[in-house]
């Protein structure tokens, strides 16, 4: 008996640690630090598009983070006209964000003077803002004006908002943001449209954070001799077009009614992993949502998503025979009830079978 209490106050501690990095994500303070080959593994990829461009870290600690470390040292070779890194509330270029001020400070590189290929303290400009460095301050929003290029990791609680303005102010970017937000709905319209995309991620999906002071995280998430903590569930997000775009999926497996079966509350049919989208169906398909990873929209068109196409199942299914929830397609099994399917999105092939 001891030991089953044991082992189920264990499970409710990783369950709260578990939710505590949840939370993390969702309300990330900034105390997240992208590490330095994660960015200069996606970064590299948009090597033409950098060219003589304006880089914007807009939510960027110059001195703690790493994307002003990458660009100013990579200047040349990226051959960049200049980099702007700010952050918000602190006017202590050693400690942005250690301690909160009333105003903040930017800093600016345009390129290696004295040609020693090192970014020197003499070659970097410290200016003062008047306000707090928000990225939705007039002050910030004046140098995102004059930049090309935004590329940095915004608080994840104001994503939508940060991915609007951009949007608004017509910039181009290189984001980090939680994968959950691609089916938001302010962010899968972009996406539908092709105005904003998946990058290339990071190695195997997993993205790697440095944090300033210990916490609490479920076992295997922090790891107490690198200071890291390991999230799943973030990607990149730009709007620049890349290779992996245009690589063509080679469809192989043949459609039959018993492998994909139609949904009870949307003409569509179920295809349970990406991989396995029929090469001879040419009707509305619903996929999991990792498809965005994979999505080339030369050869596929999104149509929409389970939380704007399905229709309500109480409509179609009496009471006591489906599990109830927001919107979400439903299979219909042979016991005559409804299984409730995880999120999907739906997408036809371009082609149409021509």
């Amino acid at each position: 008996m001891a030991n089953k209490k044991d082992k189920s106050v264990s499970h409710e501690e990783t369950k709260s640690k578990n939710a505590s990095l949840n939370k993390a994500i969702l309300e990330k303070d900034g105390e997240f630090y992208t590490q330095l080959n994660d960015i200069e593994n996606e970064v590299n990829n948009y090597k033409k598009h950098l060219k003589g461009k304006v880089i914007f870290c807009n939510c960027d600690d110059p001195r703690v983070s790493n994307f002003f470390h990458f660009f100013s040292y990579n200047f040349e070779r990226l051959q960049l006209k200049k980099v702007i890194s700010a952050c918000y509330k602190s006017d202590d270029v050693e400690h942005f964000t250690r301690k909160k001020s009333r105003t903040a400070s930017y800093l600016e590189y345009e390129g290696d003077k004295n040609r020693n290929r090192i970014p020197d303290p003499e070659e970097i400009g410290i200016k003062k803002f008047k306000g707090d460095g928000d990225f939705r301050s007039e002050e910030s929003i004046k140098l995102l004006l004059e930049s090309d290029i935004v590329v940095t990791n915004p608080p994840f609680s104001l994503f939508r908002e940060f991915i609007a303005l951009l949007v608004r102010h017509k910039k181009k970017f290189i984001v980090i943001g939680p994968i959950m937000q691609a089916t938001a709905k302010e962010i899968f319209p972009l996406i539908m449209t092709n105005q904003m995309w998946l990058g290339y991620g990071f190695n195997a999906g997993n993205a790697y954070f440095k944090i300033p002071s210990p916490k609490e995280f479920a076992e295997g998430v922090y790891d107490v001799t690198t200071g890291l903590v390991k999230f799943r569930n973030v990607t990149w997000y730009t709007n620049l077009e890349i290779p992996k775009r245009n690589i063509e999926w080679v469809l192989w497996k043949s459609y039959n009614e018993k492998e994909f079966p139609m949904y009870a509350n949307y003409p569509a049919i179920e295809v349970t992993e990406k991989k396995h989208i029929p090469c001879d169906y040419f009707g509305q398909m619903g996929v999991p949502t990792t498809f965005l990873q994979v999505h080339n929209p030369k050869q596929f068109k999104i149509i929409g998503s389970c939380g704007t196409l399905a229709k309500p199942i109480a409509k179609i299914a009496p009471p006591g025979t489906f599990s109830p929830g927001g919107p979400r397609f439903y299979l219909k099994n042979k016991d005559r009830t409804y299984r409730r399917l995880q999120p999907r999105l739906i997408i036809q092939r371009v082609d149409n079978g021509n």
